[in-house]
């Protein structure tokens, strides 16, 4: 059902009981899960279920208020090593066509560091910034204006930022959204290839549920409580989904093709 595996034993990220709260209320209540080393993981689950709110306390940049949160081993409250991790937002490419950037020199903003803005770069910044750029297939554009690129380049260029520091994690909250499904399909194979040949681990929020069985390691279903399931041939995606979206909704997967239709019996 999914492309192979690969995972490792070694833990990137684990929760444990794990509650948050947004303007009083309980978003997320008593989370635990681990996602370890080379993890291709899709997050899913209804509007207003928690997905943004569980990335942004997976950042540190919204505070837990039970439980513990590592990376890499690490307290989130005492890691520092940022570096390792990449966030690409909902609205990352939500900005003005008039924004004077190229491509090469946004995603060179990658590679620089928190407290050593001003410094010369080197080679070796470059080479980085430049393979990115490569591996994300933007080299025709890089000279380019961000302003005259189409919404699909646009979102592999932040990817290639992303990628310019050598994250050993990326988070993307819904990265694709507003793009024609062909557009779509090709950033979904630059994500696969990302976690494939750089065994870069990835969490994905995306509504694009048959994307998630099609390509993905593991499944994060979240509706104020979470549950995570490697995906496998056997699994039944309807046990699981039911329990996020409701008895209601049914999902209907053929995996020989891998296309699955998202279903409401309610209609």
């Amino acid at each position: 059902m999914n492309p192979e595996k690969q995972s490792t034993t070694e833990p990137i990220l684990e929760l444990e009981n794990v509650d948050v709260k947004r303007s009083g209320d309980l978003i997320i209540r008593n989370a635990n899960f681990t996602i370890h080393r080379g993890d291709y993981v899709g997050l899913v689950g209804p509007n207003g279920g928690g997905k943004t709110t569980l990335i942004l306390a997976l950042l540190n940049f919204l505070p837990h208020t039970k439980g513990t949160i590592k990376l890499f081993g690490t307290d989130i409250d005492k890691f520092s090593s940022w570096e390792k991790v990449a966030y690409i937002s909902q609205n990352a490419t939500s900005f003005d066509n008039k924004f004077p950037l190229t491509v090469r020199e946004l995603v060179s903003l990658g590679r620089i560091k928190k407290g050593n803005i001003a410094r010369r770069f080197t080679q070796q910044d470059w080479k980085a910034v430049d393979d990115s750029i490569t591996f994300m297939g933007l080299s025709e554009a890089a000279d380019k204006r961000i302003g005259q690129l189409s919404g699909g380049q646009k979102q592999r260029v932040f990817v290639a930022k992303a990628l310019a520091r050598n994250p050993e994690i990326i988070f993307l909250d819904e990265p694709i959204v507003g793009v024609d499904a062909a557009t779509q399909e090709k950033f979904y194979k630059k994500l696969s290839d990302l976690n494939t040949k750089r065994k870069t681990t990835i969490l994905l929020v995306t509504h694009d549920l048959t994307s998630v069985f099609c390509r993905m390691s593991k499944i994060l279903c979240i509706n104020k409580y979470v549950e995570i399931t490697q995906i496998t041939d056997s699994l039944d995606p309807n046990t699981l989904l039911k329990r996020a979206y409701g008895e209601h909704f049914h999902f209907v997967f053929h995996k020989h093709k891998c296309r699955g239709v998202f279903n409401n019996d309610n209609h």
